[in-house]
């Protein structure tokens, strides 16, 4: 009887918070809907929100950001489209303009920018621990944040922000979609932590720690559940390889809804520059270069890249007053001032590992000097662990340089693949495997490089951007379709 007056208070207490919960919850949903149908009021027409807190950078997340946009754009006329951003100081004009320059696209009307003030929230240097939940945890918050200045009929999420998914839908009301470029969890993340592999994301005093490592096993499991919950709160997924696709259908479990878009590659724009010939190539200027081409952010593994050089140098026992010399060009774009200071850091390593005569750092450069520099180097490199998928890696193949990519993720699955019987490029792993790799390019016949170069440029077109609006539009369907035009 003891136990049981104890316990009956805590239950009606349980009832009541839930209670209040439940109708706290219907009270800021039913004040979204009163948003959304005052909006729809003034402007006539249903509005499609894409939520991308770094629009203004000029990775691959970006390209396929604005390549759905002018899909969809060219195909709806009636439909308003609407970004969630975080950049600051920037205006509407800036951003579009950027995305011209970087990725040569335009947008055939124009688009609404909400800029959010709080996108430090999803900043990992606020997180110096627990990252991956503080960040997913500050991502609602930002969400909210976005829901709150402007309420959308249909929500999509193209930059990898899962826990965003359900505030838009259960408190919003809306629609969602997602576009994953990378699952935030995976069970190679798990491995790299049970097998105690020192990593950027494993830092060595766990990794040698069996107690510590144990702890953030159970923290990854956890985190995984919650990410799968979210995720599975999607109407319609799509993910950008055969990589992603396997993690995201083990974790949010929704393989009816779920399908491979590959990201657009800006291929046509390198096609259209005429392949060197075998005399063009010995006649080429004695300097090759060595062209990378990547965000600056710590999962490139710019520094493996960096290190792999100057073994290439030792191998090859080049000489700085030598007759035919080799560079390295590392092109990328600075999110934040944490990669500007990560690409200062790289610098410092260059002078350590004297080579910084040889490295040059390219930032954020137009579209037409990236492509440039990818038509006149000699091979692309590539460095990341479990790319997801790797539109650099694609570009230099169609600017016919000789790829060397990382052999794990979507590079080894479904880009550096062979086609028509032959290889497309090359594959490596370590310091020593990429130097080999580079100087065995390096010392290949012109008219060998040459039939590897033309192999890789007939197998990219299938990463085209007519291919992608073309998947993408399909994919999204079903979602547009649910619009009230």
């Amino acid at each position: 009887m003891l136990l049981w007056s104890l316990l009956l208070p805590c239950f009606y207490l349980s009832l009541v918070l839930t209670a209040i919960l439940f109708l706290f919850i219907m009270g800021v949903r039913t004040w979204l809907q009163m948003k959304r149908k005052s909006r729809r009021a003034q402007d006539g027409r249903p509005a499609v929100a894409f939520f991308h807190p770094y629009c203004n950078a000029g990775g691959g997340g970006e390209r396929v950001l604005w390549c759905a946009l002018r899909a969809l754009q060219s195909r709806y006329q009636d439909v308003s489209f609407v970004v969630y951003t975080g950049d600051q100081g920037v205006t509407a004009e800036e951003i579009l303009d950027g995305a011209r320059r970087r990725f040569n696209i335009r947008l055939p009307r124009a688009v609404k920018f909400v800029f959010l003030k709080h996108r430090l929230l999803v900043e990992a240097k606020l997180y110096p621990h627990f990252t991956l939940l503080g960040q997913s945890v500050g991502s609602i918050f930002l969400g909210w944040e976005a829901l709150t200045e402007f309420v959308p009929d249909l929500y999509i999420d193209s930059m990898g922000y899962a826990f965003t998914l359900p505030v838009f839908r259960y408190l919003g009301g809306c629609h969602v979609g997602s576009y994953v470029h990378y699952p935030t969890i995976s069970t190679d993340m798990l491995s790299v932590v049970r097998e105690r592999n020192p990593r950027f994301n494993n830092a060595d005093y766990i990794s040698s720690n069996p107690v510590l490592s144990a702890i953030k096993v159970i923290y990854y499991c956890v985190f995984a559940l919650l990410y799968g919950l979210a995720g599975s709160c999607s109407d319609v997924v799509m993910v950008n390889s055969t990589w992603t696709l396997g993690h995201i259908l083990a974790l949010w479990r929704a393989p009816n809804r779920t399908s491979v878009v590959y990201p657009p590659c800006d291929v046509q724009a390198f096609l259209d520059v005429p392949i060197r010939d075998e005399d063009e190539e010995k006649e080429r200027k004695k300097c090759h270069s060595v062209v990378s081409v990547g965000q600056f952010r710590p999962e490139k593994d710019h520094q493996l890249q960096i290190k792999a050089f100057r073994k290439l140098l030792d191998r090859k026992g080049v000489e700085p007053a030598g007759q035919e010399t080799v560079k390295l060009v590392l092109i990328g774009g600075c999110r934040n001032q944490e990669d500007e200071e990560r690409v200062q850091m790289l610098r410092g390593l260059c002078l350590d590992l004297d080579v910084a005569d040889r490295v040059e750092f390219k930032l954020n450069i137009p579209f037409e000097e990236l492509k440039k520099d990818l038509t006149d180097a000699t091979i692309g490199l590539h460095t990341m662990w479990n790319e997801h998928f790797g539109i650099g890696v694609v570009e230099c193949m169609a600017a016919g340089t000789i790829i060397l990519a990382h052999k794990s993720g979507g590079p080894k699955l479904d880009i550096v693949v062979p086609y028509d019987g032959g290889p497309t490029g090359f594959l490596a792993d370590d310091e020593d495997s990429y130097a080999e790799a580079m100087e065995r390019i390096l010392s290949m016949t012109p008219a060998a490089q040459l039939e590897i170069r033309r192999r890789a440029r007939l197998s990219v077109t299938r990463f085209s951007d007519q291919e992608f609006e073309g998947s993408f539009l399909a994919a999204v369907e079903p979602l547009m379709s649910t619009l009230r035009l």
